[in-house]
């Protein structure tokens, strides 16, 4: 279950009731994800799955935590890494992080302003407090 996926599922890893996190990664990607999410305080639970002979294997990862959902744990930035900062969706996905610029940027109105257009360069960029 990656991020574009916002189901909840909850099945049994490792002989324990679990949320599921990710199914079908490497054994890289458990390390990362079980390094992250035992930061965090959750319990990790790792399943290798059955492959075929010749194939790498495959790992299910879940947590015990039957209320957690990486969805809305990512994007809600729940989530923290070791050096402090909020795990961000390019950063689960292990992808590069293209720049650190908040959604909207709050800023003074401009009291000689007639229009919005008179003191933003992209009114709908920027949100005004």
């Amino acid at each position: 279950m990656s991020l574009n996926k916002g189901k909840h599922i909850v099945k049994e890893v490792g002989g324990v009731l679990c949320t599921l996190v990710e199914t079908g990664i490497n054994a890289e990607r458990v390390r990362f994800l079980s390094d992250l999410l035992t930061f965090n305080h959750f319990e990790v639970k790792v399943e290798e799955a059955a492959g075929a002979e010749g194939q790498p294997s495959t790992f299910t990862l879940g947590v015990t935590d039957l209320v957690f959902n990486p969805v809305i744990s990512v994007f809600g930035m729940f989530l923290k890494r070791t050096n402090g900062e909020r795990v961000s969706p390019a950063y689960w996905n292990q992808e590069p992080e293209v720049d650190q610029l908040p959604y909207f940027d709050y800023r003074k109105k401009n009291p000689e302003a007639v229009n919005e257009d008179d003191f933003l360069t992209n009114p709908w960029a920027y949100r005004t407090v």
